[in-house]
């Protein structure tokens, strides 16, 4: 009986090493799997516009792209341009989630003004974000406010209406303990609603990044001289395709950097907590 007792924290800690492996081995593996794909569609790309089965001028190709970029970086235009658009992102992102949070927990703190607003919220999370900027454009003009703007248009409605339905399902037991033990309204928003919330609010970050990115790029399209939304719709206009589709895979890129590091954020959460 002692020798099991003795033994068994040493195959419990076996399993865990075993298991981590595992873990790392299949995240290695499913990284491995993304680079290979990657590089085989740029090598079919390549290798179609060599070929000549594609017609360079508009589909153009990973050395074509590779060229326009080095260019970009050489006349400093991809450090203005991208920032700018970064800049915008950012701003809108941060003013959506604010935004979002406050909003939501008004809703919370007041019901009925909840079942007042909510069918309108809905509408306006329905509504098509681009028929918004000619108005935004008469009213703020053209430059980075409008963007700015634009970006917030397209997230915070449905960023409150996520938010909202997800405090309004916290734990009722827990709320109920609260109420029993003489707590009001505010502690149990800070001391349940809140901490439940955590995963929630990061995941809707996940998403307002993105859409925040989208609603830039519409507002740059346009209302803007600058920026990477600028450089697609003018790329387009003068059949440079060569920018048009750098300035998408730039655009890729900042989504992906922006999306790794809130779940960065996520996972550091989880292993804290």
């Amino acid at each position: 009986m002692n020798n099991l007792l003795s033994t068994r924290p040493e195959t419990v800690s076996e399993n865990q090493i075993r298991f981590l492996k595992a873990h790392r081995r299949h995240h290695y593996l499913i990284g491995l799997c993304r680079l290979l794909l990657i590089v085989a569609f740029l090598g079919l790309w390549e290798l179609a516009a060599v070929k000549e089965w594609i017609d360079v001028f508009f589909f153009s190709s990973p050395r074509g792209i590779m060229r326009y970029l080095y260019q970009m970086l050489i006349d400093y235009s991809f450090f203005s341009n991208t920032g700018i658009t970064l800049l915008e992102t950012i701003v809108s992102f941060l003013l959506v989630t604010c935004l979002s949070l406050l909003v939501a927990t008004l809703l919370w703190y007041m019901s009925s003004l909840a079942e007042v607003l909510e069918p309108y919220l809905v509408v306006l999370n329905s509504l098509p974000k681009s028929a918004l900027a000619p108005l935004l454009i008469v009213w703020l003009g053209t430059g980075t406010n409008t963007i700015i703007v634009a970006g917030i248009s397209v997230a915070v409605f449905g960023s409150i209406i996520n938010l909202y339905t997800g405090f309004c399902q916290s734990d009722p037991e827990m709320l109920k303990l609260i109420y029993t033990l003489g707590g009001n309204k505010r502690d149990a928003f800070v001391k349940v609603i809140l901490p439940a919330s955590i995963p929630l609010i990061l995941s809707n970050m996940k998403v307002n990044i993105g859409l925040s990115l989208v609603g830039v790029i519409i507002g740059e399209f346009l209302a803007a001289r600058r920026g990477l939304g600028y450089l697609i719709i003018y790329g387009s206009q003068v059949f440079q395709l060569n920018m048009v589709i750098t300035s998408i895979i730039i655009l890729c890129a900042i989504a992906m950097a922006f999306y790794k590091l809130i779940q960065s954020l996520e996972h550091y959460y989880r292993k804290k907590f």
